[in-house]
């Protein structure tokens, strides 16, 4: 996100130049407790904390938002990365990408399907021939999420099992009998001292840890 909202204290925008360049931020800084509360599926960056703390003897926490659990009457198909979602998504006639703007590119070879896009921002990558682009920012309503999938003749849903507040688009798959594909969460990394499923979970945590 370009314009991300700002919590209070300092913020440091930008990366640290892989597990090393963190491990000597870490150092510099005198952190005590790093708390990796990225998205569920930025490898990357939890794998750097995960090497930067082992090598500092940092502890780490890690905040992760429970993931969705399918629900009797949902139609999902699990799969293990986006590569393989794209390959099935392909077998529908109309697509729903709720995935955000990063990794829309396996989806653009497909000339065939149409694909419904909904993202915060405009995406910058390769998109499939036929495509239609929805700006806009959730959570979002049970209604609205069933009249998108109603009016845009939805067979499929794409999405990560991010969790969180962004559930009704499964909940309005599974009222209209539409079928979902779900990105499984990769494996965190080894290495953490705890992981916590709620922000007062990881202060409580760091308090305890200090």
């Amino acid at each position: 996100m370009s314009t991300p909202r700002l919590p209070v204290g300092q913020v440091r925008i930008g990366g640290f130049g892989g597990p090393a360049g963190l491990a000597r931020w870490i150092v510099d800084n005198g952190v005590d407790v790093v708390v990796d509360a990225t998205h569920p599926f930025a490898e990357k960056i939890s794998l750097s904390a995960a090497e930067a703390c082992r090598a500092t003897g940092v502890p780490l926490v890690r905040l992760q938002r429970p993931q969705w659990e399918e629900q009797p009457g949902d139609r999902w198909t699990h799969v293990s990365s986006m590569h393989e979602a794209a390959q099935r998504a392909c077998r529908y006639g109309h697509v729903f990408l709720a995935i955000g703007r990063q990794q829309l590119a396996p989806f653009a070879q497909d000339p065939h399907a149409l694909y419904v896009i909904r993202c915060v921002e405009e995406p910058s990558v390769e998109l499939p021939s036929r495509h239609r682009i929805l700006l806009s920012r959730g959570p979002f309503d049970l209604d609205s999420e069933k009249k998108l999938l109603i009016d845009n003749q939805i067979d499929v849903v794409v999405t990560k099992n991010s969790g969180g507040p962004t559930y009704n688009k499964l909940v309005a798959a599974r009222e209209l009998g539409v079928d979902v594909i779900v990105v499984d969460r990769p494996a965190l990394p080894k290495g953490h001292s705890a992981i916590v499923a709620t922000a007062k979970e990881a202060y409580d945590t760091c308090e305890a840890l200090l």
